[in-house]
C-alpha cells in the first residue's frame, strides 16, 4: 500500500496497539484513506515540513471498535473517519502555538500533560463541513476528562 503522505506510512496511519492486542481489524475502507491524505496533506505535512524533524504519530485512523476502547469519544470522535492525528515532538507547547496561527484545522486540542506541555497534540481537519478552527484542553481532575476553550 502507498504512503499516506510524504511522512506517514500505510502503516503508521492505521497502527493500533489495542487493535492488535483485542485483535480487532483496524483497516481503513477507500473513503476513509482519502480523508486520512486530506488530514495528512493539509495538517500534518505543512506542520512536518515548519519542524524540519521526525514527528511521531501517536495515533491516527481507529476503526469505531478500537476508538471505543480507547476510551474515544464514540460518537464525535473523528479518528473512525480518518480525519484526526495525535502526534509528539519536541517542543510541543511551541508547536501547538504556531499550529493555531498557521494551520486551518478543524479542531486542535492540547491533550493533558500540564501548563507548560501537552502530553500529545490532536488536530483534526474535514471536508465534510466547514473547519472550526476550535482550539481546546482537555485534562484529567478527579480521574474525569475536563474539557476548556483556549
Amino acid at each position: 500500500m502507498e504512503n499516506i503522505s510524504e511522512h506517514i506510512s500505510w502503516n503508521e496511519g492505521k497502527a493500533s496497539q489495542t487493535a492488535v492486542r483485542m485483535g480487532i481489524d483496524n483497516t481503513p475502507d477507500a473513503e476513509t484513506v482519502a480523508r486520512m491524505k486530506l488530514t495528512a496533506n493539509n495538517c500534518f505535512e505543512p506542520i512536518r515540513k515548519h519542524y524540519g524533524k521526525p514527528i511521531i504519530v501517536s495515533s491516527f485512523y481507529r476503526c469505531w471498535e478500537v476508538n471505543g476502547n480507547v476510551k474515544g469519544s464514540s460518537s464525535t470522535s473523528q479518528h473512525p473517519q480518518g480525519e484526526a492525528i495525535d502526534f509528539i515532538s519536541e517542543n510541543m507547547a511551541e508547536l501547538f502555538e504556531w499550529i493555531r496561527r498557521n494551520i486551518e484545522f478543524d479542531q486542535l486540542i492540547w491533550e493533558y500533560g500540564d501548563d507548560k506541555s501537552p502530553a500529545w497534540i490532536h488536530i483534526s481537519y474535514s471536508e465534510r463541513h466547514p473547519n472550526k478552527q476550535e482550539v481546546l484542553k482537555v485534562k484529567l481532575v478527579d480521574k474525569k476528562m475536563v474539557w476548556s476553550h483556549i
